[in-house]
């Protein structure tokens, strides 16, 4: 079996019906080979965008997404998709080619050591050198980048080697991974520890959605009466609707999740790192609080300097121990849930702003009104102010239906991961939100959502500028805004209708509920481009340099 079938075969065994790529000189051999395959190849505009779609393509379904580009340029181009994807935690296998084995090191026509370069980047790394190893690249990486946390995988393949021939029955050998390793001896503390608590909080990261344990949380958070806050990734986890939800902790969080995990003196956190822009001096608890932390990495461990129990294993396995050890046992602490639900009382802001210019909150509030009609609606974000009016106003209720960067923060995912939210999910409808920074980033690829008819609704927040960093300075730096306006911006709807998708231009704030429908009952891309006010900040803002205020802005807590 030729070497170009064996890899395709292999992935197709796996269960892999989609990838998402770029053609070059030394993957042809593959691309040819796809031409006789049931997996669908989505042709991107460029190759960084193949990275962020099989990485909103796994996100949105739980399945690793994969992607392929040729050598050098068409390697590097996915860096920046895999580092995303790497920071996140989203299991995804990325394919090159790579010159000629009897090439390497030589300098020849796009060679770039793939190997060296995604290495700080990826799980795990695999340079084919002979065919026959390549049914245990395969294997192994597909488990690799499902296991433990989850992250990519990166397999770089000489262009002789998929042209070689191999024995088609080393396709189907298995390859074993040593498994991870999981300790869950400080069960019976946490189970003491949360007993004995009078103001226990839950901190809710991506990792309880990468392990599927979201129900679990929530029937634990019940039945112990504890409240639910949720970092920017774990998002979704628990319903914004439910009563024991907080909202987002972080530079940008709710009020109201701040000065419950402020005044806790018990932290449960499941699947969270306890990242600088969650925790930070401004948003510390009590020195005497105590932290029960449940993670599939050990690394992630004693960041807070609290005391603490660690608990390295799967969230869903850890929570449902905690769950059985504490059925018909938690007990009840009226004062710290009346106190709760005052601090949510305070928190609930007006955001149906009717001002003009248009201000971003009143075009979260009429993207909830749609979702509620429909929550099955998946939302991908940018970054930038785009990403945390999000994360501040939307209503998310379930897992996997927000889906943004976050630790790397990379401005140009929201496109991109909309579309391969898409693939993964055709009968859903998608929308990402973008400001007109990050979507100048990508917007190439609006041809790939239209040529592969996997159509995606942009709503496009222009403000003509670089909104955060314009807010930094603004804040921090005495206005002295220098290169964040964003000159000779395009217009975007002739851009959308160059490209075969329609577009809709909106100025005024009672145009945005009926643009935003008619472009979802188009059943065609469509981008929704609202001019918003370029005056209106984020807020709260709670910056990680305590030398610098808190800005509540709007906030009326």
């Amino acid at each position: 079996m030729k070497g170009s079938r064996a890899l395709l075969k292999m992935l197709e065994d796996k269960g892999v019906e989609t990838m998402f790529g770029y053609p070059g000189g030394v993957v042809i051999p593959v691309y040819d080979e796809i031409l006789e395959s049931s997996i669908r190849h989505v042709l991107v505009r460029h190759e960084q965008c193949a990275a962020h779609m099989a990485d909103g393509f796994s996100r949105a379904s739980g399945f690793p997404g994969v992607c392929i580009a040729t050598s050098g340029p068409g390697a590097t181009n996915l860096v920046t998709g895999i580092a995303t994807a790497y920071a996140d935690s989203i299991p995804m296998i990325a394919l090159t080619g790579q010159v000629g084995t009897g090439s390497l090191g030589l300098g020849a026509f796009q060679e770039v050591d793939a190997y060296s370069l995604m290495m700080p980047i990826t799980k795990h790394n695999f340079r084919v050198l002979s065919l026959n190893r390549l049914p245990h690249a395969i294997q192994e990486a597909w488990v690799v980048c499902q296991t433990g946390r989850p992250g990519p995988v990166h397999i770089d393949i000489p262009t002789d080697q998929v042209n070689a021939e191999m024995d088609e029955s080393l396709c189907e050998e298995t390859y074993g991974v040593k498994p991870v390793k999981e300790d869950y001896s400080g069960i019976d503390q946490a189970v003491q520890w949360i007993k004995e608590a009078q103001r226990p909080v839950m901190l809710v990261g991506g990792g309880v959605i990468g392990a599927n344990a979201s129900p679990d949380v929530v029937r634990l958070a019940e039945l112990a009466s504890i409240p639910v806050i949720t970092p920017l990734m774990g998002i979704g986890s628990i319903p914004t609707s439910h009563p024991l939800c907080m909202g987002s902790l972080g530079m940008h969080g709710r009020m109201c999740s701040l000065a419950a995990f402020k005044e806790a003196d018990l932290i449960i956190a499941i699947g969270s790192k306890f990242s600088d822009r969650t925790y930070s001096p401004q948003t510390a608890p009590l020195a005497t609080s105590r932290v029960v932390h449940i993670d599939i990495d050990a690394t992630e461990f004693n960041k807070h300097k609290r005391e603490a129990v660690n608990i390295q294993g799967d969230a869903k396995k850890a929570v449902r121990m905690l769950i059985d050890r504490l059925e018909g046992q938690a007990g009840t602490r009226p004062a710290w849930d009346k106190n709760i639900q005052d601090l949510k009382r305070r928190c609930k802001c007006d955001y149906n702003y009717e001002s003009d210019p248009i201000v971003p909150q009143k075009i979260m509030y009429e993207i909830n009104r749609i979702t509620r009609e429909d929550p099955d609606i998946i939302i991908t974000t940018d970054v930038g102010q785009n990403q945390m009016w999000a994360m501040h106003y939307l209503e998310i209720d379930r897992p996997r239906q927000l889906i943004s960067s976050g630790s790397f923060g990379t401005m140009g995912f929201g496109l991109p991961s909309a579309i391969g939210a898409k693939a993964a999910c055709p009968d859903k409808k998608v929308i990402t939100i973008t400001g007109d920074g990050g979507l100048q980033m990508v917007m190439q690829d609006i041809a790939t959502s239209v040529a592969e008819d996997l159509p995606v609704v942009i709503c496009l927040l222009n403000n003509g500028w670089l909104g955060m960093v314009r807010q930094w300075q603004k804040l921090f730096w005495d206005k002295r805004y220098s290169n964040t306006k964003l000159g000779a911006d395009p217009d975007f709807v002739k851009i959308a209708e160059a490209f075969g998708a329609k577009g809709i231009h909106v100025e005024r704030p009672g145009e945005i509920g009926d643009a935003l429908k008619t472009a979802f009952d188009s059943g065609e891309t469509c981008l929704v481009e609202i001019m918003v006010d370029c005056e209106e900040d984020i807020t709260p803002m709670i910056p990680a340099n305590p030398a610098q205020p808190l800005v509540k802005g709007r906030c009326k807590f």
